[in-house]
């Protein structure tokens, strides 16, 4: 939360498309909270996006997409969402169609649990690079914990529940340790 994946994946897709070439932004359908199909950053930057299920297979969506309009990068917000499938699925499109894919999303849940589609990613791909967000003490903030209506943290719930800077804060492991106890 709050280290500018949206808008780094915004920015990737604009590099592309100035030079010309075609990208497929992802996005999940269950992130609506700007719509479906959008991918809106905090600062304000938005683009269209296809939305896709759990049941969707990627490789067939991308190729699909790819027979009309040759793609020369395919980029996934909230990539946490992914299932083990997709991530597969994804790495195909790589590997068979050549085409470089591009994901962002979180690593753990307001548990500190990781996301499936997280632990598959940060298990099969092929680099790696971090975005750094700042807990409230200027350390890096490698957790996110969900708050209740209230402002307290939740410690048991759903991992999936789509929020904001309303609902998430991101906290350094420190930080995030002594409000779970």
């Amino acid at each position: 939360m709050n280290a500018g994946k949206s808008t780094s994946l915004l920015q990737s897709s604009y590099n592309y498309r100035e030079r010309g070439m075609n990208t497929l932004v992802l996005t999940p359908a269950l992130d609506n909270r700007h719509g479906v199909g959008k991918v809106t950053s905090r600062i304000g930057l938005e683009t269209d996006a296809k939305a896709f299920t759990p049941e969707h297979d990627l490789l067939n969506l991308v190729s699909t997409a790819h027979a009309n309009n040759a793609l020369h990068c395919v980029l996934v917000d909230e990539a946490q969402f992914l299932t083990r499938e997709q991530v597969y699925q994804l790495g195909e499109v790589t590997d068979s169609l050549d085409i470089p894919v591009l994901t962002y999303g979180l690593r753990t849940d307001f548990r500190g649990e990781p996301f499936e589609g997280s632990k598959y990613l940060l298990a099969w791909s092929d680099n790696l690079r971090e975005l750094k967000a700042i807990c409230h003490c200027g350390a890096k903030a490698t957790m996110v914990i969900r708050l209740d209506e209230s402002g307290n943290p939740v410690k048991e719930g759903s991992q999936v529940e789509i929020g904001g800077n309303d609902r998430y804060v991101s906290l350094c492991r420190r930080h995030f340790k002594a409000l779970l106890t």
